[in-house]
């Protein structure tokens, strides 16, 4: 992958408006350095190579994360997408699709070249998850903006497809944290929807 230098552009409502509507508050885009998400304490040259197959795998990959999660949301009537990735490390390519639905989280895989579930679904009652978890999810619930939402506005922004995404809480500020493939550099977008700061 090109070393690059880290650069942050900041982009305001009335920027992103224009790219969606429904589009979250502010974005902010980190471009040229692994994002956390697919970054090792070893970062060396294996790990380089790693990361460029996962993207290769992704890139030829038939179904795209907004596909993957309105697939595993249309499992249960009125779930929302809580974490989406993409798993090209082994054997068949997948989405790992996590969706909140009647105070469960449900996880999905979802095979990325033909959208068919894999190996059924699993459930966890939201009383098992730990406080900050639960707190996140009840935000996510409390807001308008989905995370299919963040990822279209981030794809827009970063000029890509976007890999992962999930919720974040920074500074006591939930935001969607979307990492995009531009190019031949990840970019890492964060999204504070309306709202997330008073939750």
């Amino acid at each position: 992958m090109k070393a690059a230098r880290r650069h942050t552009w900041t982009l305001f409502a009335a920027a992103l408006s224009t790219l969606l509507a429904a589009a979250p508050a502010q974005a902010v885009v980190s471009a040229g350095s692994t994002p956390t998400a697919l970054h090792s304490e070893t970062d060396g040259e294996a790990d380089r190579q790693a990361i460029s197959r996962e993207i290769e795998r992704f890139r030829s990959s038939s179904i795209s994360i907004s596909q993957a999660m309105a697939i595993a949301e249309a499992r249960h009537a009125g779930a929302t997408t809580a974490d989406v990735s993409f798993d090209g490390g082994s054997g068949v390519p997948v989405y790992r699709v996590k969706t909140l639905h009647n105070d469960r989280i449900w996880r999905h895989t979802i095979n990325a070249s033909t959208g068919e579930l894999v190996g059924g679904e699993a459930a966890l009652p939201l009383a098992e998850l730990d406080h900050d978890d639960r707190s996140n999810l009840a935000a996510l619930g409390a807001i308008r903006h989905r995370l299919a939402d963040a990822v279209r506005v981030a794809e827009r922004a970063a000029a890509g497809k976007a890999i992962s995404g999930g919720l974040v809480r920074e500074r006591g500020r939930l935001n969607f944290a979307i990492v995009v493939i531009s190019g031949d550099d990840l970019k890492e977008v964060i999204l504070e929807p309306p709202g997330a700061r008073a939750k």
